[in-house]
C-alpha cells in the first residue's frame, strides 16, 4: 500500500512538472510576442536604414513552429543587436527613447521567460529519466518537452548611452 501511495505521489509530481512546463511555455510565447510588437513599433517610428531589417525579421517570426521558430527568433535578436548598436546618440529622439525602453524591457522579459521555461523542462526531463517512472509509465502519454534555445543576448552598449540627460 505504501508503494502505491509513493507511485501516486510521483505521478502527481510529474503532472505538476508538466503543468509548470505548459505555463512557462505560455509565458515565453507572450514574451516573444511582446518583443515582436516592441521591435515592430521601433522600426515603424525610426524608419532609418538601421532599423529597416527589423520589421522583416519580426514578420519572419510569425506563424513558424518548432526549430524554425528558434532560428527566426535568433535572427530577430541578431537584427535587433546590429540595428541598435549602429544607432548613434544623435539619432535617438525622445520618441525613439521610449520605444528603445520598451524593446529593452521586452528583450529582458524574453531572456527571463526562456530561462524559466528551460529550467522547467530540465526538471521535468530529470524526473522522467527515473527508472521507476519509465517502468510504471507514470508520465502517461505526455510528450517529452524540448528546450527552447535562441540567441537572446541584449545589445552591448545600447542602454548605457540612453538616459534622461542624453541628447
Amino acid at each position: 500500500m505504501l508503494f502505491g501511495f509513493y507511485l501516486s505521489w510521483r505521478a502527481t509530481r510529474l503532472h505538476r512538472l508538466h503543468h509548470r512546463v505548459d505555463t512557462a511555455r505560455a509565458a515565453l510565447e507572450a514574451a516573444l510576442a511582446r518583443r515582436r510588437a516592441a521591435v515592430s513599433a521601433l522600426a515603424a517610428v525610426d524608419g532609418t536604414g538601421a532599423t529597416r531589417a527589423l520589421s522583416e525579421a519580426a514578420a519572419a517570426t510569425r506563424g513558424v513552429r518548432d526549430r524554425q521558430r528558434e532560428l527566426a527568433e535568433s535572427a530577430l535578436s541578431r537584427a535587433l543587436r546590429s540595428a541598435l548598436e549602429s544607432l548613434g546618440p544623435a539619432e535617438r529622439s525622445e520618441l525613439l527613447r521610449s520605444r528603445l525602453a520598451e524593446v529593452e524591457a521586452a528583450a529582458k522579459g524574453v531572456h527571463m521567460a526562456r530561462t524559466f521555461y528551460n529550467d522547467a523542462v530540465s526538471d521535468t526531463r530529470r524526473a522522467r529519466r527515473s527508472r521507476l517512472v519509465r517502468v510504471f509509465r507514470l508520465a502517461g502519454t505526455a510528450s517529452l518537452p524540448d528546450f527552447f534555445e535562441i540567441d537572446d543576448q541584449l545589445p552591448r552598449n545600447l542602454f548605457l548611452t540612453v538616459g534622461p540627460d542624453t541628447p
